[in-house]
């Protein structure tokens, strides 16, 4: 099996990061209030609350409280499609809502924020990454999910990062050449593993990108006995130090399931309220952002995701407004690499 140690350099795409939403602080009654709306207003819109894990505690308890799904990209959609109510509320990022629209076209999906996006998404336009893939034909195009719909549009494959090892392996298997796109960090850990032919889109999460090797080294010094989790889309050296590389549905459960009794966290702050919920006598500790050479332009929470709060999830129930539309021409052609992974999951049960 041929492995390609150096992957097309691809010039980055500019990514703007925004800065922190500051939401104002609700008092206990005023949130009581906002959320025992927002639950009145679910019913009478025949609607359900979807969320990410790593969006605000308040929401997460909300979509829960609600009969939603708190849970990672893949099945929030998922969840959508089992679901009777006619309207999805996608408490995430734009990819998420779009994700959600390809799985459930007929029904009305709305987002608390529409600019609530994604550097590995706004690093990878379409109209670009369609160019790249057409200097390389013979290569088959597997796309991460963090990616707009056009771009799954011109997929032949969409990964989570739970399942892009055991794809990758038996694409690599049929001895076909891989387009890897946007991650950069989890494309070269999957082709590690699995030691697969794979050409590399320049992209990187801005949150997972920031994790520091040496800081962690430090950190770990300090704390001996906790277990390090890591996101895959963190960096090569960041990773090496990781006793569980994983989803954000892995990590969860390596904190619920280890004997450990302290973690080092390697992925967005935000998850750590479920973790907490789930393990409530686990110590968790932030993978440090800083350090030598640190910018920190998220400090391990994503500026997006923070866009979603109870104030615009209740705005947006009574305006029903932020509809997320995608053209049938493209859905048709986004589903087909989502429901083959899909398929494949399926498969390896």
């Amino acid at each position: 099996m041929t492995q390609t140690n150096s992957p097309v350099e691809i010039r980055p795409h500019p990514v703007v990061v925004p800065p922190h939403p500051q939401w104002p602080i609700l008092s206990p009654d005023e949130k009581q209030a906002i959320k025992s709306r927002i639950k009145a207003l679910l019913k009478e819109r025949n609607a359900v609350l979807v969320a990410h894990y790593y969006t605000d505690g308040d929401l997460q308890e909300l979509a829960e409280e609600t009969g939603g799904c708190v849970s990672d990209s893949l099945e929030m959609a998922r969840f959508g499609s089992q679901q009777t109510a006619t309207t999805l509320v996608v408490c995430g990022v734009r990819f998420m809502g779009e994700t959600a629209k390809i799985l459930n076209p007929e029904k009305r999906v709305l987002m608390p924020d529409l600019n609530a996006t994604c550097s590995l998404d706004e690093g990878c336009p379409a109209d670009e990454f369609s160019d790249f893939c057409d200097q390389h034909p013979d290569h088959t195009v597997v796309v991460y999910a963090n990616t707009s719909a056009k771009v799954k549009a011109r997929a032949d494959w969409v990964v989570t990062s739970g399942i892009a090892l055991p794809i990758i392996k038996y694409l690599a298997g049929r001895g076909e050449k891989i387009i890897w796109a946007p991650d950069k960090h989890l494309g070269h850990y999957v082709q590690k593993q699995t030691g697969a032919d794979m050409l590399f889109w320049n992209g990187a999460c801005v949150v997972h990108e920031e994790f520091k090797s040496v800081a962690l080294e430090r950190i770990r010094r300090l704390h001996p006995d906790a277990a390090v989790l890591v996101h895959p889309e963190s960096p090569e050296a960041v990773i090496e130090q990781a006793d569980v590389v994983g989803s954000t549905t892995a990590l969860i459960k390596a904190v619920v399931e280890m004997k450990n009794h302290e973690f080092i966290v390697a992925t967005d702050g935000g998850i750590f309220h479920k973790m907490k919920q789930l393990a409530p006598g686990k110590k968790l500790i932030e993978a440090p952002t800083a350090g030598e050479g640190a910018t920190c332009e998220s400090c391990a929470h994503c500026p997006w995701m923070g866009m979603n709060s109870l104030q615009n999830l209740l705005e947006v129930l009574e305006k029903e407004t932020n509809e997320i539309f995608i053209d049938p021409a493209i859905r048709e052609q986004a589903v087909k690499p989502i429901q083959r992974m899909m398929d494949f999951a399926q498969s390896q049960r």
